[in-house]
């Protein structure tokens, strides 16, 4: 069932470019409130669960700087398309190959940790995807890519989660070190979704939207996880 959740968050988010069509607007709210919850079980469920799996505290904070620096590096060749801004001019049809492997690899990490946390980092991820999905596939129409590369580049980067997930479980290397891998996972989600929520609004203004989309977030996972 995860591993079908995980595929279809992807999908979900591309159904919403082909039937709805959301304005940059809405993809921000969307954007603003999938952070929110992100940060949320991060700081509520992750960081605790990793902290009382091991007395090596240090050591811990190491692995989550780590993951910043490492999220900091996929997203110089991603160009942010992990918290929703893909700030790329296409070039012809050439394929971002870049840009999609970075993604891919971001989304095969987040999926390393799910066999051995609980739900909450499941529906981190999830909740996460679709946003980023609404982006990719509006991305991948707007520069006017065939109905099939389209296809094919959403199929491969819905399968990048799962397939982390099944190696996690299956291969005994990340079983061995997956407190380790769960403490860089938080320091990828604390820069994706900080970036998400501390980015400058226009003119520096309140804005009121995204603040209840936030608050949403936090609600969401306050009270439900």
């Amino acid at each position: 069932m995860s591993y079908f959740l995980l595929i279809a968050a992807v999908f979900v988010g591309a159904i919403l470019v082909f039937i709805l069509k959301p304005t940059n607007k809405i993809i921000r709210l969307l954007l603003a409130f999938s952070g929110a919850y992100l940060l949320s079980v991060t700081i509520l469920h992750l960081l605790p669960e990793v902290y009382t799996e091991t007395n090596e505290y240090k050591k811990i904070g190491i692995f989550i700087l780590v993951g910043l620096l490492i999220q900091s590096v996929l997203e110089s060749f991603s160009k942010g398309a992990e918290h929703g801004h893909i700030h790329i001019h296409s070039n012809g049809k050439k394929f971002p190959t870049l840009l999609f492997v970075s993604l891919c690899l971001h989304a095969f990490s987040e999926g390393l940790p799910i066999h051995h946390s609980d739900n909450n980092l499941l529906w981190a991820i999830i909740v996460h995807k679709i946003p980023i999905a609404v982006v990719l596939t509006t991305f991948l129409i707007n520069t006017e890519y065939s109905k099939k590369t389209t296809f094919l580049s959403l199929s491969a980067f819905a399968l990048m989660s799962p397939l982390g997930f099944l190696l996690g479980d299956k291969i005994i290397f990340f079983s061995t070190y997956e407190t380790e891998i769960t403490a860089l996972i938080i320091g990828v989600f604390l820069h994706i979704s900080t970036i998400i929520l501390f980015e400058g609004s226009e003119n520096h203004k309140f804005n009121l939207q995204k603040f209840i989309a936030i608050l949403l977030g936090i609600l969401l996972t306050i009270f439900t996880l």
